[in-house]
């Protein structure tokens, strides 16, 4: 009886010292005991080397919910992971391992194969991208966006368009794990290129009538005296003198005419004369810009074709002041500045600009005329597909000036009244059009080709008979 106490208890200790103290996943893999199986379906299958490195020779990686199929082409006798709760493994077949990912982390395997030699390998759990990776590229499927595991982060990285559509990525990619490592970059591409060709086409017309009448009387029916409305020209100063002759006295008058328009007529028999003001003008102005202008992606570009006039600019000083000049300019402007949306579309935001000198309403400063700016300008955004074009039209400007003078009284008489009466009428007509058309473009190494010529060169044959 003491006998076989003695042996149980030798068995009993035997088998708890064969147990790893570390709770390691022990098998014994005997030939015999089952068969060959194939893999579960749905894992990865890796191959070792027989003769690997004693440590950390091939890092293995495993997603969070799967299993990781490992080949050996020796015996195995057991496998030990330094911690289970990432990392499940079992072994199949003397020669087979399944591995399966718990939870997020970085753990070592450990094999013996039977003849006690063992090996090392950094196995790594990582979380499930598929899923995230896939949707990704679905919700955005023209940007570059790339998915990777990190233990337990997703980690986005690439090149997308606009800093929105990176911060939607990492929202979209929080909904399958809480860790997210955004390192996607956003902006223009230098590769990504907008051609925009603009055509300027402006036409002012301007229309003037005046008509008005002076008159003057240097003694006439013995009456010296002027008449005018004042609006056209003007007489300037009268000068009355007495002569003492045999017959009487007489009074002679000096008249001094400022400006004689353009009809002056006078009667020396009856000392009476008249001044005419009567003009009609008409102005046609075009203007025709066509300007290509090439942005990249993102950049805003400009033209102008005009110049720059003087402004003087008063600075005050301690007991002075002084007088800066500063340019500024007018003509012909554009600005744009082009994006590449995400689904090809470009989005433009054009500012066109056209500006004349008025010297009409210029300011005169110490002797100096300093012309106004009479602008059209027009600024808008909007979105077109490549090759498209877009027209901004309806920039127009109708002004009409009526000016009338009259002398009281006299100026109401029917049909004489107009004798009296001066007028002035000035019509300004002026419309912008502005036609833009957009091309995307990308960089190109074939040379350029050169101008063709309008006759192909001179065949010696045909040109020097003398080389027949």
């Amino acid at each position: 009886m003491k006998v076989r106490e003695t042996l149980l208890g030798a068995l009993v200790l035997a088998v708890i010292s064969f147990v790893p103290a570390y709770s390691e996943i022990v098998q014994q893999a005997d030939s015999g005991a089952q068969a060959q199986s194939p893999p579960p379906s749905g894992t990865q299958t890796t191959t070792v080397p027989a003769q690997a490195p004693a440590q950390g020779s091939a890092p293995l990686r495993v997603m969070v919910g799967k299993s990781l199929l490992i080949n050996t082409t020796e015996r195995l006798k057991r496998v030990s992971l330094t911690d289970p709760a990432i990392a499940w493994a079992q072994v199949i077949t003397p020669t087979q391992i399944l591995v399966h990912g718990r939870t997020p982390g970085e753990i070592s395997l450990l094999i013996w194969d039977e003849s006690e030699r063992s090996r090392s390998f950094d196995l790594r759990v990582d979380v499930d991208v598929s899923a995230c990776s896939e949707e990704e590229h679905r919700v955005f499927p023209d940007e570059q966006i790339t998915v990777t595991p990190s233990r337990a982060a997703i980690v986005l990285s690439g090149h997308v368009s606009t800093e929105d559509v990176a911060k939607r990525a990492g929202e979209l990619a929080n909904a399958y794990s809480p860790k997210v490592v955004n390192v996607l970059t956003f902006g223009p591409v230098g590769a990504q290129e907008v051609l925009l060709q603009v055509k300027f086409a402006e036409v002012d017309r301007t229309a003037l009538t005046q008509l008005g009448v002076n008159f003057i009387s240097t003694g006439g029916g013995n009456t010296i005296g002027t008449v005018t409305t004042g609006q056209f020209g003007g007489f300037g100063t009268q000068s009355l003198s007495q002569k003492n002759g045999g017959s009487g006295t007489t009074t002679t008058s000096g008249e001094t005419i400022n400006n004689v328009l353009n009809l002056f007529l006078f009667r020396p028999d009856i000392n009476f004369g008249v001044v005419i003001q009567a003009l009609q003008t008409k102005n046609l102005l075009q203007i025709l810009a066509e300007p290509n202008l090439i942005a990249v992606n993102g950049k805003e570009a400009s033209f102008l074709a005009g110049g720059q006039f003087p402004f003087p600019i008063v600075q005050p000083g301690n007991g002075f002041t002084a007088v800066t000049i500063s340019f500024k300019e007018f003509g012909v402007r554009l600005q744009f500045t082009p994006v590449i949306m995400p689904n090809g579309n470009i989005h433009l935001k054009v500012a066109p600009e056209v500006s004349t000198l008025d010297f009409a309403n210029a300011l005169t400063i110490s002797g100096f005329t300093v012309p106004a700016l009479s602008t059209r300008r027009a600024e808008t955004e909007f979105e077109l597909q490549d090759g498209q074009s877009f027209v901004i039209a309806g920039l127009m400007d109708n002004r009409v000036t009526d000016i009338y003078n009259k002398i009281p009284g006299l100026g109401d008489i029917p049909i004489l009244g107009n004798f009296f009466r001066s007028k002035s009428v000035q019509k300004n007509n002026s419309e912008l059009m502005v036609l833009c058309t957009v091309k995307r473009i990308s960089p190109s190494n074939e040379p350029t080709a050169g101008p063709t010529l309008p006759k192909p060169y001179m065949d010696p044959a045909k040109f020097d008979k003398s080389n027949k």
